[in-house]
């Protein structure tokens, strides 16, 4: 016999084993001495045999036909014991549904090669990773009756234990921190995201504290100055020492139920670089785990350092973040812990603040104007309303104060404290303050054509201290005057008190130039800030204009809520003023009693809702006709 026995083939998935010389467990793999061209059957079979990679052939239905020595020792058999044995059962290759498929793939001839790694245990007790190795062998020639493709394959087993350790541990140098030890942020942020992507089951729904995620998100207060004054040593040393008493509070805290499906354990800290910490809580009971873990934060953190003979104390500000997982990104979660953080800095330092939706959406809101802002310029989404300025006297309207809106496309109509401050934040004012003073100068000069035979109204332009100093106001008040032909006797510029006292330099010599120009200047809600009274008699300032505050506390029509000092004080700033020779509006004049108690102290010029609230051009062009309001 020539590698084959005599009688017919056995049935697929039955094997026979003869106990004769004529058929060898090696005889199956490769053809008789002789058999075509360069053959060496006897070389194959003994390399084999004594090859140190563990090695088996395995038949199409997926049974050892031959294994070698090595494949033996490594599964604690003999070759010959292990023959007729499945091969997936020896391996763990059938542990998931994708592996077994593969693995099927080509034992069927449906797929070229197929590789996978398996946890395997070693017949001395120690675990090890093999990666397993399957590929097609080539049909032999004396069987030219089996279809290609139905025949067997070659199975090796690769002991690749040393490389996963070393693949463990070039993996923890990677995901950690080198100061600290504690897991960097690319670890944090893998970890954070397998959670949030992992679903919970039914029962984890059911359970309280299932379904939550919390993040305490902390940076200490004034590391800098412990790096730029000791240096950076003693700053690690710092980092490594908070990083263990950090470490120590999530120990304590702990999850709630380690019983469960979830992981067992601390939660986990990480740092994210510099002197910004994480500690994540999975399995969050609510708001009030967040805050008592960060409220043991702080108060371990405040205890003294001791680090090389040096004592240090040190603070943090925590950002404190809880909510349900459903629906909760890991960018999300994040932006939410940042903004919280910066909120617990706003607020003083040394605090942890919990995350608030209503204030989010405010800042949110505020970001999305500042973004708007130079584009709604452009776009021609600002109108300005003007309020009528009324003699105290006689009743006659004098002038008009230009106040400007935002008809913004997704909030509505917006008032100027909306926005007004972000446009002085980020230059934008500069911008919108040339469009208000150009288009209230053109307003005010169309009044004074259309109604020639009436005084002409003057127009009150509120003027931010950023347009003094990022902007040549000098220049762009004289070239829209020049433009729309407006006196400049009849533009008075409003700026506030804080604004203008102590000024000095170029704001000083911009006033002074305007002044020269015929130009009043108006001090804006005077009462408020320095109040400096010195500077009232070297400020080129024509007009002051009283704090509505103060206005408020004069006497009712009814006589309710007088305040006395209010009315002391109003009287005293208006004879001061008429002493420096300048004239005095009061601001947010609502009733008639409020307006007598006015004229009888001498106030010049007043407004507010008695007289009119702030209205459309047209409806002034119609008040120039009377001018004289009834009130």
């Amino acid at each position: 016999m020539s590698g084959t026995s005599e009688g017919p083939r056995p049935a697929a998935g039955t094997h026979t084993h003869s106990a004769g010389p004529s058929v060898t467990e090696c005889d199956v793999l490769w053809p008789p001495a002789g058999h075509g061209p360069g053959s060496e059957p006897h070389g194959y079979r003994a390399a084999f045999r004594a090859a140190t990679l563990p090695m088996a052939v395995v038949d199409r239905e997926g049974l050892v036909v031959a294994a070698n020595d090595a494949l033996g020792a490594l599964l604690g058999s003999s070759p010959a014991a292990l023959t007729a044995q499945s091969a997936a059962d020896l391996l763990d290759l059938a542990a998931d549904g994708r592996t077994w498929h593969a693995y099927r793939e080509v034992l069927h001839g449906r797929r070229a090669r197929f590789r996978c790694t398996r946890r395997l245990k070693h017949p001395d007790g120690r675990a090890l990773w093999a990666e397993v190795t399957v590929v097609p062998m080539p049909e032999p020639e004396a069987e030219p009756d089996v279809r290609p493709g139905t025949g067997r394959v070659l199975l090796s087993v690769a002991d690749i234990s040393d490389r996963r350790e070393l693949q463990k541990r070039l993996r923890h140098l990677q995901m950690h921190d080198p100061v600290t030890r504690l897991p960097n942020r690319a670890l944090f942020f893998e970890r954070l995201s397998a959670v949030l992507e992992t679903p919970p089951d039914q029962d984890d729904r059911l359970a309280p504290g299932r379904g939550r995620i919390g993040l305490c998100y902390l940076d200490l207060d004034g590391f800098k100055a412990v790096n730029d004054t000791m240096g950076h040593r003693i700053g690690d040393q710092l980092l490594e020492a908070v990083a263990g008493r950090l470490t120590e509070c999530a120990a304590q805290d702990g999850p709630h139920d380690q019983d469960g499906p979830h992981r067992p354990g601390p939660h986990l800290v990480a740092r994210l670089g510099g002197d910004e910490f994480a500690i994540l809580v999975e399995d969050s009971s609510g708001t009030q785990q967040l805050t008592d873990l960060a409220r043991r934060v702080l108060a371990a953190l405040q205890k003294p350092f001791d680090l090389g003979g040096r004592r240090l104390s040190v603070s943090a500000s925590i950002g404190v973040v809880e909510r349900p997982m459903a629906g909760t990104s890991a960018t999300g979660l994040m932006q939410a812990a940042d903004t919280t953080l910066y909120w617990a800095k706003a607020d003083g330092k040394a605090r942890w603040t919990v995350f608030d939706p209503e204030r989010n959406a405010h800042r949110m809101t505020r970001q999305t104007l500042s973004s708007h802002l130079r584009p709604a310029v452009e776009r021609g989404e600002f109108t300005i309303e003007y309020q009528p300025l009324v003699g105290m006297a006689d009743g006659v309207v004098r002038g008009v104060e230009a106040l400007v809106r935002w008809n913004h496309p997704q909030f509505g109509m917006l008032s100027p404290n909306r926005f007004v401050a972000i446009a002085e934040e980020d230059g934008s004012i500069v911008q919108l303050g040339r469009w208000v003073l150009r288009s209230a100068c053109r307003q005010a000069r169309r009044w004074q054509l259309d109604h020639p035979s009436e005084p002409p109204l003057f127009i009150s332009v509120n003027v931010a201290v950023r347009q003094v100093w990022d902007s040549d106001l000098v220049t762009d008040v004289a070239e829209i005057l020049a433009e729309t032909g407006l006196d400049p006797g009849l533009l008075q510029l409003e700026l506030t008190e804080s604004a203008v006292m102590g000024s000095a330099g170029r704001p000083l010599q911009a006033l002074q130039s305007l002044s020269d120009m015929g130009v009043r200047i108006a001090i804006d809600d005077f009462g408020t800030g320095y109040s400096n009274l010195a500077y009232l008699s070297r400020l080129p300032v024509s007009v002051l204009k009283l704090d509505g505050s103060f206005v408020r506390g004069f006497r009712y029509d009814d006589g309710s809520h007088a305040s006395p000092a209010d009315e002391t004080i109003v009287e005293a700033m208006v004879h001061l003023a008429h002493r420096l020779g300048l004239t005095v509006t009061a601001e947010c004049v609502e009733t008639a009693g409020q307006a007598e108690r006015l004229r009888s102290i001498g106030c010049d010029t007043g407004q507010g809702w008695l007289y009119s609230r702030a209205v459309a051009p047209e409806r002034i062009a119609e008040l120039i006709g009377r001018r004289k309001l009834t009130v």
